[in-house]
């Protein structure tokens, strides 16, 4: 962020949500902060100590009367002086005290602001940093708990534990290469290869947290496909607990896609609802089934949904459009018209969609395949994309390290374990580029 104005500058902005409220809070930061706010209240503050004052404008005349408080650094949000003037919640009063700070010398806040200067000023790492938007966001009470243990560094602990470990192994490796006329299994071998075979344990456990984590955060992409009157928006229906799809008899009714949000124990479901699958059909139809096969593209999971009475109807018309989807579940709906429902197994579940049958079953395994089988959000931590696909790159790094020592080559190996080890910085933000920052934290709110 070489463009972005200096870390020295005093900011301002509202940290409380939008609209009006009971309380607002106005926060400063930076070195003009304590003297900013001791012209606004007409006094100087103590630390830490609540204040209530009069906040005046230019005039000495007073814009509303509420607490300030004062937190010096470096024992602060940011690490900088910190002042929050807490105000009635009036957009109008809030927006008055802002101008009355930027005529006193501050500026307007940038997004993400606060959190990025505590970032640089070293009071969390990137990750934690991302962990208080996750938090803020947060959609239910697991979401939440998850968000916030990311933020106590759960994540980015277990990060740095293995990014430790790759560091010893690079160093070591790299001594061993001052002795290239000495066999490697008289310098450790043996010992070089057993760590990094627990690295890349230790990788694939956090890897596949991480992604349990994204998908907490993120939710899942879920696409409901099958042959034409399987029940598909009826399924939706269930789901999402509303006539939010029309249901007929008639084949090909539903011609476009249609989502829905839905949340199964801080699981965040987007189903789309889409043209029914087979050979044919008008062009209206084909259009459908096109947008069904573009929405597959970009699935998480597909649910696949067939009449319980007909499991085999356009299976390979079916198979062929889903094939790569990452996660799959066959639901086989209609059930109730079946003289015995057969018991379910991993891949397949038996519902009725119109009575709410096996509805329950469904939401225990849609959960199930994006969490696993534990059924606890014990240590669950919230993580991102990016974090995904650092720990993959990680992972594939550690990979070539390990082929390359098989074959001695110890300069190729000690640099893939430098960019293995790179990569992991970039979670945590040791190794963090400007560009890779400005993303970061334009996610943010103004106030935060």
């Amino acid at each position: 962020m070489n463009d972005a104005p200096s870390t020295t500058d005093t900011i301002v902005a509202i940290a409380t949500a939008a609209g009006a409220g009971g309380v607002g809070i106005v926060r400063l930061s930076g070195p003009k902060s304590r003297d900013i706010a001791a012209a606004i209240c007409g006094k100087p503050l103590q630390a830490r100590v609540a204040h209530h004052v009069d906040f005046s404008d230019a005039d000495g005349e007073t814009l509303d009367d509420g607490i300030a408080l004062s937190f010096p650094a470096p024992h602060s949000f940011t690490g900088e002086d910190v002042v929050e003037l807490q105000a009635h919640g009036s957009p109008v009063v809030l927006r008055q005290l802002v101008a009355r700070a930027v005529a006193l010398g501050a500026r307007h806040a940038r997004a993400g602001e606060f959190s990025e200067r505590a970032f640089l000023n070293g009071k969390f790492d990137l990750a934690q940093a991302e962990a208080i938007a996750d938090l803020i966001a947060a959609a239910d009470t697991r979401a939440a708990r998850a968000a916030r243990r990311a933020l106590d560094g759960a994540f980015s602990q277990r990060v740095e534990a293995i990014a430790a470990v790759l560091l010893r192994l690079r160093v070591h490796i790299e001594a061993a290469i001052d002795f290239v006329d000495e066999p490697i299994d008289t310098l450790g071998g043996a010992q070089l290869r057993n760590g990094i075979e627990q690295a890349l344990e230790q990788l694939g456990a956090l890897l596949a947290d991480a992604e349990r984590g994204r998908k907490l955060r993120d939710g899942l992409h879920a696409v409901i496909v099958g042959p034409p009157n399987a029940g598909k928006s009826s399924l939706l229906n269930a789901l999402a607990g509303s006539d939010r799809a029309i249901v007929t008899d008639v084949a090909g009714t539903t011609r476009d896609t249609l989502r829905e949000t839905i949340h199964i124990d801080g699981l965040e479901l987007t189903l789309v609802d889409t043209a029914g699958l087979r050979e044919g059909g008008d062009a209206i139809e084909r259009e459908g089934m096109r947008r069904a096969r573009d929405e597959l593209q970009r699935a998480d999971l597909a649910i696949v949904v067939v009449d319980a009475s007909r499991p085999e109807e356009a299976q390979a018309f079916v198979e062929a459009a889903t094939a790569g989807v990452p996660l799959q579940l066959r639901v086989h709906n209609k059930s109730d018209l079946l003289g015995r429902v057969p018991d379910d197994d991993d891949s397949i579940v038996h519902v009725s969609a119109r009575d709410g049958q096996g509805i329950d079953a469904l939401r225990r395994r849609l959960r199930e395949l994006a969490f696993g089988e534990a059924g606890t959000d014990a240590g669950e931590f919230t993580a991102r994309a990016r974090h995904v696909d650092a720990l993959t790159r990680a992972q594939g790094r550690v990979e070539h390290a390990k082929r390359e020592m098989h074959h001695e080559h110890l300069e190729l190996a000690a640099e893939e374990l430098r960019l293995a080890h790179d990569a992991l910085g970039e979670i945590t933000g040791t190794i963090s580029p400007d560009e890779l920052l400005g993303h970061v934290f334009a996610t943010f709110c103004i106030g935060k």
